[in-house]
């Protein structure tokens, strides 16, 4: 059931102090616009963020805030946080003042890492707030707060690693779910060591002359793992850029640093095969994308394919089981499915009683595996649902065949049942998006004036024209079955996001 660890394991050695007793303290570990810093100068200003984080009075098992851009100090204070045996809790930076003061109140955090550019909103929430952290700026200086850059001056650079256990916890993730607030999934530093060996090492096969590119950002779980961890596992390289993520950046990076592998979603896919330049991007460097996040329809793998000629593997993890436990294999991708599990994970398709399906049918989704979190915090109900034994139920519905492939039918509770038949939102997502003029779209369920469920969809045009809608429900009466074809179709500017930057489908049905 996978690799076995230490009982003492801390992350911070495990991923970076590990790599300068290797002997490549002077190799690259992080580039950015403006240059790169070493293994050795990672090591340093960690140890030095853990050093004012002490002199701040954090201990460990406490919980500290990273509410960081990508840029190198993300990953330092992450490393210094775990080095001294304290919690990290990664949040979106862009958070406004109300969701600030939830994540204050929920994790009572001793401090908040923050940033010039987005301090105001995290400063604001402390006003009254009843457990406030204390506020570290990081990149600047403001009046009234404390400086990193002063807290840090005459600091060491050495630290020694506070002896956590295995199975302590390390980092906070923050579940995925498109409705209500986020709620913390508590994972440990042995989790973070089991899927880097399995899925990054083993399935990927990350390697020392890897160079990545992330759009989604470093709070995200499948970018710390993608674009951080799992390179700093081998000594590669990670491309980190603060800006907000566009095709035209992403060109940009890819241009300047010529990554390997470029950690992708969804969404970006779509921008990207979509922009009017992309056939004159030169993206022969990466060895391959993932993706990960939300389901990838089957046309945007095509498109994928057939502008960039690189290789797109589809999976599907969760914070839960942190990362990825299915996945598509380099150079045996099979488009249309989440591909297989990964070894050292054992999935199960199950009916409503816990009974496995036969193949090819369609059950819901279970996993097991040693990077199973202990559970969500101050929620037992939902932990007890979720975690039954050793297995976490997700709340996926999948199939798999004969060959172990698995295909996504998406959540259970979104799944709708239309005049007495279940219906996949994804397969109408995926009929939309063959529409030249959708740039996005998402189906959801909403009760009629006599009660009954019907779908309706939410799309973003490419560009407004009279009669859009209708254009756009002809065109999919002429690919689904009539009682897929939304009853609505009702077009936005963008689709509404939730903190990790997926479609709110919570807000879309009650828009």
């Amino acid at each position: 059931m996978g690799p076995e660890f230490p009982d003492q394991l801390n992350l911070a050695d495990w991923f970076l102090d590990a790599r300068v007793r290797e002997g490549r303290g002077e190799k690259a570990a992080i580039r950015t616009d403006d240059g790169a810093l070493t293994y050795r100068e990672v090591q340093a200003l960690a140890n030095r963020f853990g050093n004012v984080l002490r002199s701040l009075g954090v201990q460990p098992e406490q919980r500290v805030i990273i509410a960081l851009p990508d840029i190198p100090e993300f990953a330092a204070a992450l490393f210094g946080i775990a080095k001294i045996g304290a919690v990290v809790v990664m949040v979106n930076p862009y958070l406004k003042p109300d969701e600030v003061a939830y994540f204050y109140e929920y994790t009572r955090a001793a401090v908040a890492i923050v940033h010039p550019e987005t301090f105001r909103a995290f400063a604001g929430a402390a006003v009254g707030a009843r457990h406030a952290p204390q506020l570290l700026l990081v990149g600047g200086e403001e009046a009234g707060m404390t400086s990193f850059a002063d807290e840090a001056e005459g600091v060491p650079d050495a630290l020694e690693t506070f002896p956590t256990h295995r199975d302590d916890a390390a980092i906070w993730l923050f579940s995925g779910g498109t409705t209500g607030r986020p709620k913390a999934v508590v994972q440990t530093h042995g989790s973070f060591a089991n899927t880097t060996e399995l899925y990054g090492k083993g399935l990927i096969g990350y390697r020392e002359g890897d160079v990545t590119l992330s759009v989604p950002k470093l709070y995200f779980g499948y970018a710390t793992g993608s674009n951080l961890l799992f390179s700093f596992s081998v000594g590669a390289t990670t491309c980190l850029f603060a800006e907000r993520c566009t095709p035209e950046a992403i060109f940009q990076r890819i241009r300047a640093h010529r990554p390997t592998i470029l950690v992708n979603v969804p969404t970006m896919i779509h921008q990207m095969v979509s922009h009017p330049e992309a056939k004159a991007q030169d993206l022969s460097c990466l060895r391959l994308a993932t993706s990960a996040g939300e389901a990838l329809p089957v046309e945007l793998d095509r498109r994928w394919r057939e502008t960039f000629g690189v290789d797109l593997l589809d999976g599907l993890g969760t914070a839960e089981m942190w990362h990825i436990f299915v996945s598509n294999r380099p150079g045996a991708a099979r488009p249309g499915t989440l591909g297989q599990v990964v070894p050292g994970f054992e999935i199960r398709v199950c009916d409503d009683e816990g009974r496995e399906v036969a193949p090819g049918e369609v059950g819901a989704l279970r996993v097991r595996g040693r990077s199973r979190a202990i559970g969500y915090w101050q929620n037992m109900e939902k932990t007890m649902a979720a975690f039954q034994g050793e297995w976490y139920v997700t709340g996926d519905l999948v199939s798999r065949d004969a060959d172990g492939f698995v295909t996504y039918g998406g959540r259970a509770d979104d799944m709708l049942k239309v005049s007495g038949k279940w219906l996949s939102p994804q397969e109408v997502e995926n009929a939309l998006l063959k529409h030249p003029a959708v740039k996005e779209a998402a189906v959801v369920g909403v009760k009629d004036a006599a009660g009954l469920v019907v779908p309706r969809a939410f799309v973003a045009p490419k560009e407004r024209r009279p009669s859009l809608a209708d254009e756009i429900r002809g065109f999919l009466k002429e690919k689904l079955e009539s009682y897929k074809v939304p009853r609505e179709i009702v077009l936005m500017d963008s689709l509404p996001r939730t903190h990790l930057g997926k479609v709110d489908r919570g807000k879309l049905r009650t828009a």
